[in-house]
């Protein structure tokens, strides 16, 4: 296909398509004349990867050129390519020498250990979990992860289901990012309502009771701009 036919079925625009060509991000197409390449789906495939590292991943250009190279370098397993692309989506944490991150560390590896997880030692999750158990314990609070681990093994299961491990890199890739960011947003807003309902619960409050009106029973516009007496 002709980069016009590239840019309508990928959604990408010719200009920002040249960009990722000159970037390095986008490999060349096949030239077969002067002035024209032909593009085939591998081409889409990236410009789909590249799409959900940027637009869904947040990431910036240089996080995505790490993640295209481990991508493109067939001497890694597919383990390490899909490592890289999820190293990549998390926060960078800097260490805070001293006993009380050490403490926070140990703590993390007796999680990992009880799990019976498998974990590289300088993977970023560790010093990123480490920091959080250092928070909780600054405000006093519980610091039992216990069972958000188990919960967690729980889910990475089913979210290792759904990437296609013996498809293109591109698409396993692809896959893994928008799980993680997409399923974790997810995650994160059904926890927030299950919060919400399991404090009714407790209170025994009645639907509409809670944090706010009903749709149904909120006013209309021409209810508020109704004169009132």
């Amino acid at each position: 296909m002709r980069i016009s036919e590239l840019s309508t079925r990928s959604g990408v625009a010719i200009a920002t398509i040249k960009y990722y060509l000159r970037e390095g991000l986008l490999h060349q197409g096949e030239q077969v004349a002067a002035t024209r390449a032909e593009y085939d789906e591998s081409h889409l495939r990236r410009l789909r990867l590249i799409r959900a590292l940027l637009e869904v991943g947040r990431l910036p250009v240089a996080a995505i050129k790490q993640v295209v190279e481990a991508v493109e370098d067939e001497t890694l397993p597919i383990h390490e390519v899909l490592g890289t692309a999820h190293y990549a989506l998390g926060p960078t944490v800097e260490p805070e020498p001293g006993e009380a991150w050490d403490a926070a560390l140990a703590e993390v590896d007796r999680i990992v250990a009880g799990q019976g997880w498998t974990i590289t030692p300088h993977a970023p999750t560790r010093a990123e979990l480490a920091q959080t158990l250092l928070t909780l314990r600054r405000l006093g609070m519980s610091v039992d992860l216990t069972r958000y681990a188990e919960s967690a093994r729980r889910i990475a299961r089913d979210d290792m289901d759904k990437i296609p491990l013996d498809a293109p890199r591109e698409s396993a890739v692809e896959a893994m990012v928008l799980g993680t960011v997409l399923y974790g947003r997810a995650l994160d807003t059904l926890r927030r309502m299950a919060h919400e309902s399991e404090s009714a619960h407790r209170l025994d409050l009645a639907p509409q009771d809670t944090f706010g009106p009903a749709p149904e029973d909120a006013p209309s516009e021409g209810d508020r701009d109704a004169p009132t007496g």
